[in-house]
């Protein structure tokens, strides 16, 4: 294949432009450097999406599409299955792998939930003896959270929780009704629910508008409301002048000569043709996978395994966040007034790890958020209204009727069931990897990855755990559980591994070049004009959502990749 090459060099060159190569654009192009970045998606505008489409304003009623499994207004394009794009499996595992192909990627998904990894969290392994110590400290990264809290805004409040560090927040809104009733049963069973921490700001911050709580943050937010790195980090890279942003690209591989990284080889999904770009740095963000298959896939005398994979652990101690709900009938929500309960999207009130691993027989911990009340009505809605019928008895087989019968009903559960679903950390093991799939291609003639991966005994029990506690804090609020308590042989409802969108570790920091891809600036040890500041550094996957620990990060390894520059020394 005829491959052009660009006659212009980039000081940076970023793959991705999500969380962390938003990031990086962010402050590299501030720094004054002439920056690139490749996404292989299209370019998103959120001010043009569908804040404000009711859903009978399309075919779909907000139903899913094959490029937006969440439903046709959810913000994110892209999904576990993309045309063109196939991944495979070893035998016996189930892996599924989201992808975000569009400008800002997953951060035009996620549910903005900013935790901050704690101290124990950087020193698992001093803790409890399993996975690995980070090489850095909360204390050094303490810093960088801060920097984030002000660039970007986060509501929520100081509670002084050991290993749940506050930060610079905005006042957060006022829980839900709902949100209240499970709080009151949670103080009696002794279990501490606080003040979400979203990244959605309530009041204005670097000429963003705060929260308006129409409660549709998926849909992306027209006012920018909302943390997406289109929203937030990359206009103000666009505005120095320095940011070049080139869609439709899929990169094949990080070039490479002499020791050092030289750009990157692309194709341009919409002509078919393969680019070569150069710069004296490179950047990957394109998502832990994603950046993990780039380097596998740039192979060369010098790395016959892998660019950057002289430890052989690229693709290694890959990692997803656990994950299990649980959702229940309130008696005492039945039959509510009307009343507006929108909100920010997500929940205003969550319950931190509060439990002592000591005293049970699993490591490490979980959080709970919080769903329910009375949301815009769309695709799916009220779907199990027979099953409301049947715990009630009142409509035996759960014949609901039609009609005016039907609307009676939906005014008499509508905001009555609430739900509360884990996120876990699940411990690092060398044996869950992605590798190069040695037999497929993509559309684009570019190997695919193949991913291993399985759950151990400590994350089952972690979610037996959130099954039997959610269970009992329904039980104490006075309600009936939807569906039945799962057993051993079907995981105690654990999800499948990758469904959480969490995933993580697959090009590790550390101190030492024969265990960990990267330093602890995320730096690869072995061509130090490369970078990955997506979620593939992670040494462990706390139960903190990880998206406010890779934009530290990134903004981090800026900082270094500027003064490393500025000296001559990369």
């Amino acid at each position: 294949m005829q491959i052009i090459e660009s006659s212009e060099k980039y000081d940076v060159c970023i793959v991705g432009s999500g969380a962390g190569g938003g990031m990086a654009a962010h402050e590299l192009t501030k720094a004054g450097l002439n920056v690139l970045i490749l996404e292989a998606g299209g370019w998103f505008d959120s001010e043009e999406f569908a804040m404000f489409t009711w859903p009978y304003e399309t075919p779909r009623r907000g139903g899913p599409t094959d490029k937006q499994p969440f439903g046709e207004f959810d913000a994110c394009f892209g999904g576990w299955d993309i045309e063109g794009e196939p991944y495979t499996t070893t035998d016996g595992t189930n892996f599924s792998w989201f992808r975000g192909r569009m400008l800002g990627g997953r951060t035009n998904h996620w549910g903005r939930i900013s935790l901050r990894f704690g101290p124990d969290d950087f020193r698992a392994k001093s803790v409890d003896g399993r996975g690995d110590d980070w090489p850095i400290s909360y204390e050094e990264i303490s810093p960088y959270y801060d920097k984030v809290d002000r660039l970007v805004g986060v509501f929520g409040t100081n509670e002084g929780i050991p290993n749940e560090p506050g930060g610079i927040f905005m006042d957060p809104p006022e829980p839900r009704c709902y949100e209240h009733l499970i709080k009151n049963a949670c103080d009696d069973m002794g279990i501490p629910m606080i003040p979400s921490r979203l990244s959605i700001i309530t009041e204005s911050i670097n000429d963003r508008a705060p929260c308006h709580y129409c409660g549709q943050c998926n849909r992306s937010c027209a006012t920018h409301s909302n943390f997406s790195s289109p929203s937030v980090l990359l206009p103000p890279a666009r505005k120095t002048g320095n940011l070049k942003i080139i869609n439709n690209a899929m990169v094949r591989e990080v070039t490479y000569s002499d020791g050092k990284a030289t750009g990157v080889s692309y194709v341009d999904k919409k002509d078919g043709k393969e680019y070569k770009v150069k710069s004296r740095v490179v950047v990957l963000a394109a998502s832990a996978c994603e950046s993990a298959r780039l380097l596998l896939n740039s192979k060369s005398k010098d790395f016959p395994n892998g660019l950057a994979n002289s430890s052989g652990v690229v693709g290694k101690y890959l990692m997803d966040s656990t994950g299990t709900s649980v959702a229940g009938l309130i008696p005492e929500l039945m039959n509510m007034p009307t009343h507006n309960e929108d909100g920010v999207g997500g929940g205003h009130l969550y319950i931190p790890w509060w439990k002592d691993n000591s005293k049970l027989d699993f490591a490490r911990g979980y959080h709970v958020e919080l769903w329910g009340g009375r949301g815009m009505p769309s695709y799916g809605f009220m779907g199990g209204i027979q099953n409301y019928n049947d715990i009630f008895q009142d409509k035996p087989n759960g014949r609901g009727g039609y009609g005016k019968s039907l609307k009676e009903d939906y005014r008499r559960y509508y905001g009555s069931v609430v739900g509360l679903s884990g996120r876990g950390e699940s411990i690092a093991y060398e044996d869950n990897y992605c590798e190069i799939d040695p037999n497929m291609v993509d559309e684009w003639g570019i190997p695919v990855l193949r991913f291993n991966y399985e759950w151990s005994d400590q994350e089952y029990k972690q979610v037996k755990h959130m099954q039997e506690t959610f269970r009992e804090i329904i039980d104490e609020m006075g309600g009936e559980t939807l569906g039945d308590m799962p057993g051993k042989e079907d995981g105690y409802g654990i999800t499948e591994p990758g469904q959480i969108i969490h995933e993580v570790g697959t090009t590790r920091m550390g101190d030492d070049p024969k265990s960990s891809v990267l330093n602890k600036y995320c730096q690869a040890h072995d061509v130090d004009n490369l970078f990955v500041v997506d979620g593939g550094s992670f040494v462990s996957q706390p139960h903190k959502n990880p998206t406010w620990t890779i934009l530290a990060l990134s903004m981090r390894a800026s900082e270094y990749i500027t003064d490393q520059m500025k000296k001559r020394n990369i």
